[in-house]
């Protein structure tokens, strides 16, 4: 409903009440009305009917109408390769910059989030922090507040605004973190860890679950965060598909946000490499596109043939055994199934019986859950897709090339007794960046074709930050590796450059 009126009487939810009472009884008015935006701009949340939607969206002071939908979320090194190194001299100011970090919450015990050193917080915080049994704020994280306006909260979620799968710890460290030495996952990618302005504020808007994050929620968080006297808005979150801006909330959120002296910085998606694929476009709101660092993890699968192949992944497991029996999964179909499916070792596809014990190679990147649920103790995956990034999995893994894979599989039918082992990922040097990695959503800006977007790129893949130690490293069924640091890749890594332009103006 745009702004709120200057009256200094004026109460929010009375009129929004009255206004859903024009259009239903008052009984079932009381029951729809959900909640009220109040403090930043004006609007409300409600159960209707088709029919009443109608009703609402026709009346003169109402700008839009839309569904409430979900949202899905989209170093050690980064900064030295952009060219700002550790002995920048840091000012004041950096203290009294508050980061509004919109995401799936906050690990607050990490070494990125500590408050040694810092003052009371900025005198123009006006917010507040939801402590619990589990949480409490500091005078590094100034606040934090959690929104969940679909009902009760179930495992794996948590009721505080502690972080259970780990985004959004990942994404504050990454903006707002702290300086820690000796950061890595499992010993790769090990460094200083530090965000773009480490001596800042971070308050906590928790919006993101493990079902996605509501586009109530997300209103909630902007009208909250505007009012509370943050300098900035970090959101990476985005829809399936490309909305006007009268219906995006992100959009909406970001244009009072900029009303009120507040940018709003927005990862671009990770829907590309299609044209037109980007999700947040906003005139008002800045749009970062991900791009890789001079940095790759390779990892070696050596043959019992001695030959050896080169893939990309992040994998810390090392095997014990220098090798084991190399199986393709479209020789080892489960019963029911058939080699034209256990091919790509999509669940329930393998027979454990041949595969436990083995390395499976697959023709189809997947995420590794299907292996480890036949009990293989490696796998090989290989496909024509990209290969600029790295995925971790939950079992030792590595990605080939569909050329690499060809010659693995020539070796598997050519041979009596195939076998192999896969080595920890290390290090390498990408000579070809900066470059926009394959997962960036592009441009063009899809409603508004004369103004570009996004509107830069920045580090975004295979970025070393805090996590939450409820999750794992992949937070899928089989893994048990619980870290401080992990390692993945985004648009949301990379949107946090907006950090360091603050921090270097």
């Amino acid at each position: 409903m745009g702004d709120l009126p200057s009256k200094s009487d004026f109460s929010a939810t009375s009129m929004h009440v009255s206004m859903l009472q024009s259009v239903m009884d008052s009984e079932r008015a009381s029951k729809s009305w959900l909640h009220s935006y109040h403090k930043s701009f004006n609007g409300f949340v409600a159960k209707l009917t088709e029919e009443e939607k109608e009703k609402i969206a026709s009346m003169d002071e109402v700008v839009s109408v839309f569904p409430s939908t979900k949202k899905q979320l989209h170093t050690t090194r980064s900064w030295d390769f952009m060219g700002f190194p550790q002995d920048v001299k840091r000012t004041q100011i950096e203290s009294d910059i508050i980061v509004g970090m919109l995401d799936s919450g906050i690990w607050p015990e990490s070494q990125s989030f500590s408050d040694e050193g810092f003052g009371p917080p900025p005198g123009k915080w006006k917010g507040s922090c939801q402590s619990s049994s589990n949480f409490t704020c500091n005078n590094k994280i100034i606040g934090a507040r959690f929104y969940h306006s679909e009902g009760n909260i179930s495992y794996p979620d948590v009721p505080s605004p502690r972080d259970s799968g780990g985004h959004g710890s990942h994404t504050a460290s990454t903006a707002a973190g702290g300086i820690v030495k000796g950061a890595s996952l499992l010993g790769l990618g090990s460094g200083t860890a530090r965000g773009g302005v480490p001596s800042s504020r971070i308050a906590v808007y928790k919006i993101c679950w493990s079902d996605g994050c509501s586009d109530s929620d997300i209103l909630a968080a902007f009208d909250d965060a505007i009012s509370d006297g943050v300098d900035i808005i970090s959101l990476s979150v985005g829809g399936l598909f490309p909305l006007d801006y009268f219906d995006d909330p992100i959009a909406i959120g970001a244009f009072h946000s900029m009303k009120n002296g507040i940018l709003t910085s927005n990862s671009a998606g990770n829907s590309g490499p299609n044209p037109g694929s980007i999700l947040n476009f906003s005139p008002w709101s800045l749009s970062v596109a991900a791009n890789v660092i001079d940095r790759k993890f390779l990892t070696q699968v050596f043959l019992g043939n001695g030959k050896s192949y080169e893939g990309v992944s992040v994998n810390t497991f090392k095997l014990q055994n220098e090798t084991y029996s190399l199986v393709y999964g479209g020789n080892v179909p489960a019963p029911g199934s058939d080699g034209s499916e256990s091919r790509y070792c999509s669940l329930g596809s393998l027979d454990a019986k041949l595969v436990n014990g083995t390395i499976v190679l697959c023709d189809s990147l997947g995420n590794g859950t299907a292996q480890v649920e036949v009990g293989a103790i490696g796998t090989i995956m290989q496909s024509n897709g990209f290969n600029d990034f790295a995925f971790s999995f939950p079992l030792s893994a590595s990605y080939l090339t569909s050329t690499d894979g060809t010659q693995v599989f020539k070796y598997i039918n050519t041979t009596s007794n195939p076998s192999a082992t896969i080595a920890k990922s290390v290090e390498a040097v990408e000579k070809a960046a900066p470059f926009v990695v394959s997962f960036s959503s592009r441009g063009p800006n899809p409603i508004t074709s004369d103004i570009l977007k996004p509107d830069l790129s920045a580090p975004g893949v295979d970025i070393v930050a805090a996590w939450s130690e409820l999750s794992t490293v992949t937070g899928l069924e089989g893994d048990s590796r619980v870290v401080s640091y992990n390692i993945i890749s985004g648009t949301s890594m990379s949107y946090n450059l907006t950090m360091m332009m603050l921090s270097y103006s």
